[in-house]
């Protein structure tokens, strides 16, 4: 299996070698040997998928031991507050991949998966691989994309050097007899082992073969998303825990966990850990009833704009340049990312990413919270958060379309609805609210049976006639 990889590789050698001219062109020593005098950082964003707020250690979890992912927040910084634009899968990657709301460019829902054109990131909206390639950076995707099928939303049109993975928003973990949309670049790959794994795996080989010269991993695995599978060795972990779904869960928990400490491990062997800016998130909240992924002590799960569905785990590393064990309570969001990196590589920030720079926030630099406000849409659901205060509307939980206000300092389980007593202040945030989503374009496609606009739109007028 490797040797099928390493053939594939060989179309990406001209590309990981033009940069290596623009890296001299900065006085960044690129050859092998000895590391470099100068060098800019290397970036490393691990994503999982459908990992509830309360499912690692350093948020909680008592049954599921996560001590890799655990050192993240132990050796850099914890976000308390940390959440993602939205509650469902693409539409968050679109959003930190870009550091711009996503409604910004109508992507509020999943693409469907027929390979239109629509359905995908606008080639008009950069990624943050785009803005590194440009700088001379190595970069490599590994695992889910979820930001289009067709050709030119491809991660290697995308501004990826390197694309080990599936386009889609789901895969299974092992083998079957179906046939797998794993691939190496365009290519589709026949076999594999365990994704999770193979995901690392390839992460690590990217490393190796770039670690002279600065790199950018996007390392987004599919791991803890459905379906529930795990190799029986992980599963043996569990076999005290009753629950059949919970001890699946636990045990592809346990393997993303030593798959990030095998991608830690080698930066480490490598000395590069201490030049690398590490993030680690998830894209939304569990989704409780299906793989039993916890997000106490809020409420609501994946797919709501409730503090379950949004609220995530939220760690990120820089060892030497931030503090180690640091809890962060302000709010921050996952489109921080980009310009947080963009900061961190000496980057100019462009004036339209929502994201901040959390970097001065950090380090004691900067003063008060990153965000005057945070905002969601997700079809009819909608929350604008205003410092303590979030005003939220979610009709499939409130049974309504009137909008509930909470005080999260106060009630982080968001039970007590102040709207009765605080109109005012309702009213307040709804205008924030107003003022935000008028800047938003309506969805290019609907959730659902994801039909774009413009064909539900065609299909009504012929109804008309």
């Amino acid at each position: 299996m490797a040797g099928e990889r390493w053939v594939g590789r060989r179309k990406f050698i001209a590309t990981i070698a033009g940069g290596l001219g623009f890296l001299a062109l900065r006085g960044i020593e690129a050859s092998e040997g000895s590391l470099p005098q100068k060098r800019l950082p290397n970036i490393l964003f691990i994503a999982a998928d459908d990992l509830g707020y309360a499912e690692l250690g350093v948020q909680g979890c008592k049954d599921i031991p996560t001590p890799n992912i655990d050192s993240i927040a132990q050796n850099g910084i914890r976000f308390t507050n940390g959440y993602v634009s939205c509650p469902v899968c693409a539409p968050t990657r679109a959003g930190w991949i870009t550091g711009k709301y996503q409604q910004r460019f109508g992507f509020e829902f999943n693409p469907g998966s027929a390979p239109k054109e629509e359905f995908g990131l606008p080639t008009t909206e950069l990624t943050i691989a785009e803005r590194l390639k440009k700088l001379g950076y190595a970069t490599g995707c590994f695992g889910k994309w979820h930001l289009g099928f067709t050709k030119e939303h491809h991660p290697l049109n995308r501004g990826f050097d390197e694309f080990y993975g599936f386009l889609g928003g789901a895969h299974p973990y092992l083998p079957t007899s179906g046939r797998s949309a794993i691939m190496l670049g365009f290519e589709p790959v026949t076999k594999f082992e365990f994704t999770t794994m193979d995901f690392a795996r390839e992460a690590i080989s990217f490393i190796e073969r770039n670690r002279n010269r600065p790199f950018f991993v996007y390392l987004s695995f599919n791991a803890v998303h459905a379906p529930l599978q795990a190799p029986e060795e992980y599963i043996a972990k569990f076999k005290h825990i009753g629950d059949q779904r919970r001890r699946i869960f636990a045990a592809m928990l346990s393997a993303l966990d030593d798959a990030v400490g095998m991608v830690l491990s080698k930066l480490r062997e490598l000395k590069l850990e201490e030049n690398t800016l590490i993030f680690f998130v998830s894209d939304n909240g569990g989704p409780t009833r299906q793989t039993s992924s916890r997000n106490d002590p809020l409420r609501g799960f994946k797919g709501q704009v409730l503090e379950g569905g949004i609220r995530v785990p939220f760690l990120m590393q820089w060892k030497g340049r931030l503090p180690a064990g640091k809890v962060y309570e302000h709010p921050v969001i996952a489109l921080d990312i980009c310009p947080t990196i963009l900061a961190a590589v000496g980057a100019e920030i462009p004036k339209d990413l929502d994201g901040v720079n959390l970097l001065p926030y950090l380090t004691g630099e900067g003063k008060g919270r990153p965000h005057e406000a945070l905002f969601w849409r997700f079809g009819r659901q909608w929350a604008v958060r205003v410092g303590d205060f979030k005003l939220v509307c979610c009709p499939q939980e409130f049974g309504s379309d009137e909008p509930q206000l909470f005080n999260l300092a106060e009630d982080i389980g968001e039970r007590t609805n102040l709207a009765p007593k605080m109109p005012q202040k309702v009213k307040e945030l709804k205008a924030a609210y107003d003022e935000w989503n008028d800047k938003n374009i309506p969805p290019k496609w609907v959730g659902g049976r994801q039909r774009s606009l413009q064909q539900r739109q065609r299909r009504r007028e012929l109804q008309r006639t």
